[in-house]
């Protein structure tokens, strides 16, 4: 049995229609759904955070980390 867990929910995962800890029969679907999973949380979620994939065993951990700041507020001024 394979695992997809993501680290941290953070608000966006939580008003999403994704769900935590899925469990796959298989290794490659439970990469696939990790892998989409995190495609998806990285173009569609508030960009606050950026998502990864980590394996560790038979678990696929999709990791949770601050974005980088540009000097920039994300206010659309700069552009």
């Amino acid at each position: 049995m394979y695992t997809v867990q993501v680290e941290k929910e953070c608000g966006c995962f939580k008003k999403s229609d994704f769900t935590n800890n899925m469990k796959f029969e298989n290794k490659d679907d439970a990469l696939i759904q990790a892998l989409n999973m995190t495609k998806e949380m990285n173009q569609d979620f508030c960009q606050k955070h950026e998502f990864a994939v980590v394996e560790q065993g038979d678990v696929f951990k999709i990791s949770v980390e601050e974005r980088g700041k540009s000097g920039c507020c994300g206010g659309g001024h700069c552009s």
